[in-house]
This record gives structure tokens, sequence and C-alpha cells, in this order.
């Protein structure tokens, strides 16, 4: 009898739980400029060219492979360079399987390799077809 009584005072004494709705409106993308493709390559060279550790390298490279659009060279090689910088190997190769995954067709990647091969042979950095020859 006296559990029942102290529960039925406790629960009357209780506030009446409200209810608020979520808020939905949101600021509008619009206000937002686009980024230029020159300054999106200058935004990134800069950032790899700063980057001080692997997190930092990865994390670039997650973003700027995040947008719909094919990084231009000089980024690949400020990531490339950024990579051997913080002493990945596997990092620098997956730039170009990157590359590769984002153009649209072979003759582009192809383009890509050819403007970065003196790159590649001054890092000594090997494309995943030249390690698996299979």
């Amino acid at each position: 009898m006296l559990r029942a009584q102290l529960a039925s005072t406790l629960l009357r004494a209780r506030p009446a739980a409200t209810r608020v709705a979520p808020t939905l409106a949101r600021a509008s993308s619009s206000a937002h400029g686009q980024e230029t493709f020159e300054s999106f390559n200058e935004r990134y060279v800069n950032f790899f060219q700063s980057a001080q550790d692997l997190f930092e390298v990865q994390r670039g490279l997650n973003n700027c492979f995040a947008h719909d659009l094919v990084p231009s060279p000089s980024v690949v090689e400020a990531a490339v360079r950024a990579a051997r910088r913080v002493n990945d190997y596997a990092t620098a190769v997956r730039v170009f399987e990157g590359i590769k995954e984002k153009v649209e067709n072979k003759q582009q990647y192809q383009a890509y390799l050819d403007e970065l091969k003196p790159l590649r042979e001054e890092l000594g950095i090997s494309v995943r077809e030249e390690l698996y020859t299979s």
C-alpha cells in the first residue's frame, strides 16, 4: 500500500514531457559560391604541401577524390610527394589507382601516367600495373 502511494506521488510530481518538433529548415546551399577548378587545385596543392603525417595525407586524398572531378596533375604531384615525405610508398601507389578509377577512359589515365612519369622516376614509384604483371 505504501509503495503504491509513493509511486503515484512520484508520477504526479514529474513534469509532463513536452515534445519539441525538430527543425527541418536549413540554410540554402546556394549561399555558398561554386569553387572553380583552379581554386580547387590551389587548395589541395597547398594542403598536400603542408601535410605533416600520414593521417593528413590520407584525409586529404579522401576529400580530394570525393569531389566529382579528376584532380589536376599538379594536385596528384603534390599528393604523391606528400605520401613519400611521410614515407608511405603504398599511399603513393594508391594515388595512381585513384586516378585510374576517376578518369573516364584508359587514354586519360595513360596521359596522367605520361605527364607524371618524371615524378614517378624521381621518387621511385611504380604503378600497380608495373608491380603486378599477371
